[in-house]
């Protein structure tokens, strides 16, 4: 694919004119896709999917479109050529762009990382048999992701990865969940058994009565892939400098009132797992690491160029939407085997559902407890709680209330599939805090 990125952006840039600029994104996969029902194979199949879109920039006025690729060379390269000339035709009745950001050549780069994934003949008989006797419902997905990006100023960016993840619910009789996803670049078949047979376990005990607990504050344990979750509302009006700037960041009490996190909370963007590419969508790369939270203070935003020209601050290269690429959270002292000893009485939480911000500004995030959580009792599991909803702050869960924090990290895989399979995940481990309120 590479090879054929290279043939049709050459073709592309060989036809712009001098008051022209042009900017090119080239992204498919190679994957494997299998469907499961009640743990039975419902829809298999390979999917080989390639995109193309180009952004033209004349007289300062910026008009875009793509195509799908075909993969044979010679129509490619027509079918791009003509959604050129369409833009063309467009470009001139739209009006200027204040911000416009255009194309430069700042260094070209070429990474490509290999994984060990199960060999696409093979991943029924290894998947299958863990997963019997119970009814799982999920999706696998392994294979190869690629970017290239390429523009009129010169630059020109390949990036490849390959990466597998299953994604799964484990359904009790009465319609209870466990969520789990096992994924990414090195498959090890007893790493697998061994994350199937802890969310059987966790299933179990879901089959148990659940208990009721009252709206209040209550000593809790969250576990990394739902601290993903809310590290990833950091992405909607929260890390952005532009939304800072507008006034909507959950973030501008720490730039304009001095609010302060735990000492305990670490944030930082950090590209060098190979998890996304550096560079963004205009070609700009983004430093290797770019600390953002750190020592209680918010140390840097994420700054797109579009935002460094409206607000006059210097960009560090962010995507136009200016949300998390690559973020990693800083590990701390707890030991997994000390989590429910720690915990004593409270609640565990492996995962959080549907979250959303009830008071961006102030910082609130509310969401369910729906999925495998239970009521742990003097360090041991008691039983499942009923869903309840969650409203609290981050100045508060990532602030004062923050008691300690596991000393590993997990990558949590992003596996959203909307137009192709999504690029990167979350590391971070899970928390232990002081206090949590549900509220309904």
């Amino acid at each position: 694919m590479k090879k054929l990125f290279n043939k049709i952006s050459d073709a592309l840039l060989n036809q712009i004119s001098k008051d022209e600029h042009l900017k090119i994104s080239f992204s498919g996969e190679n994957s494997q896709f299998i469907r499961f029902s009640k743990s039975k194979i419902r829809q298999t199949g390979l999917v080989d999917e390639v995109s193309i879109s180009l952004e033209l920039i004349h007289q300062n006025k910026t008009c875009s479109g793509g195509i799908t690729v075909t993969s044979d060379e010679k129509s490619d390269i027509a079918n791009v050529q003509q959604e050129l000339q369409r833009l063309r035709k467009e470009v001139v009745h739209l009006p200027e762009d204040p911000y416009i950001v255009l194309p430069e050549d700042t260094g070209s780069s070429e990474e490509e990382h290999k994984g060990n994934l199960l060999p696409i003949e093979d991943a029924v008989n290894a998947l299958t048999p863990a997963m019997q006797g119970v009814d799982l419902s999920g999706i696998w997905a392994s294979g190869k992701i690629f970017i290239g990006n390429a523009n009129s100023a010169g630059q020109k960016h390949w990036f490849s990865t390959e990466t597998f993840s299953l994604d799964y619910s484990l359904i009790t009789s009465d319609e209870k969940m466990v969520k789990t996803t096992f994924a990414g670049s090195e498959w090890n078949q007893k790493d697998y058994e061994t994350t199937m047979a802890d969310s059987i376990k966790k299933l179990r005990m879901m089959e148990q009565p659940a208990k009721k607990l009252k709206p209040g504050n209550y000593r809790t344990y969250i576990a990394p892939a739902g601290v993903a979750d809310i590290l990833g509302m950091f992405s909607w009006n929260g890390i952005s400098e532009a939304s800072i700037q507008q006034g909507q960041s959950a973030f501008g009490k720490m730039r304009n009132e001095n609010a302060k996190l735990s000492p305990l909370f670490g944030l930082s963007e950090d590209f060098r797992k190979g998890l996304v590419p550096r560079f963004n969508g205009n070609g700009e790369i983004a430093p290797e690491q770019l600390s953002l939270i750190e020592n209680c203070n918010l140390e840097n935003t994420l700054v797109s160029t579009r935002t460094a020209k409206e607000y006059e601050k210097k960009s560090n290269n962010a995507g136009e939407g200016e949300s998390l690429r690559s973020p990693i959270m800083k590990t701390g002292t707890l030991d997994k085997k000390d989590i429910f000893q720690k915990l004593d009485t409270g609640i565990y939480l492996s995962n959080l559902h549907y979250l959303n911000w009830s008071d961006n500004i102030g910082g609130r995030i509310t969401g369910m407890t729906r999925y495998a959580c239970f009521w742990v009792e003097n360090g041991e599991i008691v039983a499942p709680i009923e869903t309840m909803r969650f409203d609290d702050s981050l100045y508060n869960f990532f602030g004062e209330n923050l008691e300690e924090v596991d000393n590993v990290a997990k990558l949590n895989l992003d596996v959203e599939t909307y137009e192709g399979r999504a690029l990167g995940g979350v590391v971070c481990p899970g928390i232990l805090l002081k206090s949590f309120s549900l509220t309904l």
